[in-house]
């Protein structure tokens, strides 16, 4: 009889600690769950994470040129090396014009501009596979790192920047007639098109490559040709052809590159028509990416 009754006592204390621990697991902090719509993009999670952010933007800046001699130097380094190969090759070799800017200053631009565009592309497009580890251990809205690869080089976009600045500024000071016009207002907003356009690109490839890897070397190839049918290395008033000239303003960077040179050097071609192009096909590439995005990242693990 005593043992009978110790059982029922243990199965009623038993139930009771069952019961309490439901009642105590059902009571999170947080409750991770995937996006039912393709479209949604959490901007009041990404604010909570932006400690973390930040650490990445700290860490991709790091690591670019850890155990290098020169380190944050090559940002300077690698865009006045590659102007002098520019201006003795392109602009004293095959004698292609500037339309009158001095050429330091129109392929300074132009690499700064052209550099950063394909670098936000290159980052953002391995996303997924790039951090994969990360990605398996730790949970955080995974449209930071896109974030991250804009604005890590946005840095370095900025120190170019810098650079172009002192050369502008040393062509005025001996004389050197340089036109600024008053679309110079529009610079930043120029540069964030030309950065969203990267990152809709990037996720479209980023979500592909985690299951067909060659689309990466597909990409790197594509971007290493695409320089050449935009205004980077010449003027796009060089083009003479009105249909060679109608399909490279057709390439949705090229309206972008053109409005930045002609805000800040007086030449190049402004036209409100094709920047609204630019910003539609943005929009467009932008939506599609982002839907590709958020349904890739629910299994990507399973392929990457």
């Amino acid at each position: 009889m005593l043992k009978i009754l110790c059982i029922q006592i243990f199965c009623s204390n038993f139930a009771g600690f069952l019961e309490s621990m439901q009642q105590h697991e059902q009571k999170w902090d947080l409750t991770i769950t995937p996006k039912d719509r393709l479209l949604a993009v959490d901007w009041k999670e990404i604010w909570r994470y932006r400690d973390m952010f930040l650490l990445f933007v700290e860490r991709a800046f790091r690591v670019a040129y850890k155990q290098t001699i020169l380190g944050p130097l090559w940002f300077i380094i690698t865009p006045v090396l590659s102007v002098i190969v520019y201006v003795t090759v392109f602009g004293g070799i095959a004698n292609i014009p500037t339309d009158g800017v001095p050429p330091i200053l129109f392929y300074l631009l132009g690499i700064s501009v052209w550099g950063y565009f394909s670098s936000c592309l290159s980052a953002t497009s391995n996303s997924f596979v790039s951090n994969a580890d990360i990605f398996g251990k730790v949970y955080f809205p995974r449209i930071i790192m896109p974030l991250v690869a804009v604005t890590t080089n946005l840095l370095s976009f900025a120190i170019q920047l810098a650079i172009f600045a002192v050369f502008y500024i040393y062509y005025v000071a001996t004389g050197t007639e340089l036109v600024i016009h008053w679309q110079i207002v529009l610079f930043p907003l120029l540069i964030v098109l030309l950065a969203l356009m990267a990152v809709g690109f990037g996720m479209i490839f980023s979500s592909m490559t985690t299951k067909y890897r060659d689309l990466q070397i597909m990409l790197n190839k594509i971007i290493s040709l695409w320089v050449y049918v935009t205004p980077v290395i010449y003027p796009l008033s060089m083009v003479t052809n009105e249909k060679l000239h109608l399909a490279m303003s057709l390439n949705p960077v090229t309206p972008v590159v053109e409005a930045i040179k002609y805000s800040l050097l007086g030449q190049g071609q402004f036209s409100w028509l094709w920047l609204g192009y630019s910003a539609l096909f943005t929009l467009i590439l932008l939506i599609f990416g982002l839907m590709l995005f958020n349904k890739v990242q629910k299994s990507f693990m399973d392929t990457v």
